[in-house]
């Protein structure tokens, strides 16, 4: 990879962080709607490049959806396994709920004790944001481009 392709990614990587920030403080200022809630579990692998892979639930206007969650990134070093819950904004319809996001995340693991946030939204303006328990040896911060499908 150039320096100008490594420029361009790390700039688009910092964008993308720059955006879920404002996203969340949306979420926290009550802008934002509440629209479900989320569960997730996946594991996560990183050396400065991560990859993720796991599943989820949406309980959206009453019901739930089981859904398959997988994406890469950048940013980290170590393996995990991560549970996260937490809540969806301004979904107006289920089927904006499956798609692409841009995910920032930071946190950190030994063993079972662990902090972390993560924070996702996608191209139909859909926010999640996610606190995570995770279990393994890692330290977490980045971004990645994460796809979600209903199963």
């Amino acid at each position: 990879m150039g320096v100008d392709t490594m420029f361009r990614f790390l700039t688009g990587v910092a964008a993308a962080v720059l955006m879920l920030a404002a996203t969340s403080d949306q979420a926290q200022s009550g802008s934002a709607k509440r629209s479900g809630t989320v569960h997730i579990e996946q594991v996560q692998i990183a050396l400065l490049i991560s990859a993720n892979l796991g599943g989820g639930t949406l309980t959206y206007k009453g019901k739930t959806h089981k859904f398959s969650i997988g994406g890469i990134g950048v940013g980290g070093f170590g393996g995990s396994r991560i549970i996260a819950d937490g809540f969806v904004y301004d979904l107006k319809k289920l089927s904006d709920f499956e798609g692409t996001y841009v995910q920032g995340r930071y946190g950190a693991v030994f063993g079972e004790e662990s902090t972390g946030k993560l924070y996702m939204k996608n191209g139909r303006n859909v926010y999640i944001e996610l606190d995570a328990k995770r279990e393994g040896l890692a330290l977490s911060a980045g971004a990645d481009g994460i796809v979600i499908q209903f199963d």
